[in-house]
This record gives structure tokens, sequence and C-alpha cells, in this order.
């Protein structure tokens, strides 16, 4: 199987969301994945975890799906790579906050590298 790139920009919960439920879906049935958030998208991956607080995150817990708190620890788990782009970080004024443990901060270069020729890659 191909790896899988996924790339978020977007700073809303549904993305976020999304992004992590399709790495931890292809993560489950043995896929390479590497979530690469930049620009707003690097709230998702922040320690304080501000995407949680999205009111969104109520109505997923009462429809019974797995919140962003149970998806980023699967991830981990299943060995999701989580990179957050330098220049991201510094256009949202982000650079140097906290980060969740195991996220590595790179570029869209070592994004690229990470997920290798041939990847599938989808950008939310």
């Amino acid at each position: 199987m191909s790896a899988l790139g996924i790339i978020l920009i977007s700073g809303g919960h549904e993305r976020a969301h999304y992004a992590l439920m399709l790495a931890t879906a292809a993560a489950a049935i043995g896929r390479e994945v590497t979530v690469f958030a930049s620009n707003a998208g690097t709230r998702a991956l922040l320690a304080e975890r501000p995407l949680e607080a999205d009111p969104r995150e109520a109505e997923v817990v009462a429809a019974g799906v797995a919140p962003l708190g149970a998806l980023l620890e699967a991830a981990q788990e299943l060995g999701v790579a989580l990179m957050v782009c330098d220049a991201g970080l510094a256009t949202e004024g982000l650079r140097g906050a906290a980060l969740l443990p195991g996220v590595e901060v790179s570029g869209l270069v070592g994004f690229l590298a990470r997920i290798g020729a041939g990847a599938q890659s989808f950008t939310l």
C-alpha cells in the first residue's frame, strides 16, 4: 500500500476531525500516514488543544463518534506521523507554542520526503 499524506490547512473543527478520522482509518489498515498541519491547521496539534472547546466537539460525542482527543491518541498509538509547518506556525503567530508530544516541526520538503514518491495525498 502506498503512503498517505494529509495536509490540514483549515483551523476549523470539522476539517481537523475528518483529517484525523481519515488518518486513523488508513493507519488501522496498515498504511503509513503523515498529517502535515499548516497555517490555521496548526491549531489542531497545539498542546492546549483549542479545537476541543469547539461546540461541534460536543455534537460529535453525543453522536457516539470519536472526539478529537481520542483520535489524536489513536493516531499516535497507530504510528501516524504528526507534523506542523514551521512557516505555518510563523504565519499564525504560533512559533514557539507548545505542541502535542511527538509532533515534528518541519517544512514542505520534510513532509514530501516523509511520504515519498507515489504517495496519495489529501488537503483539508
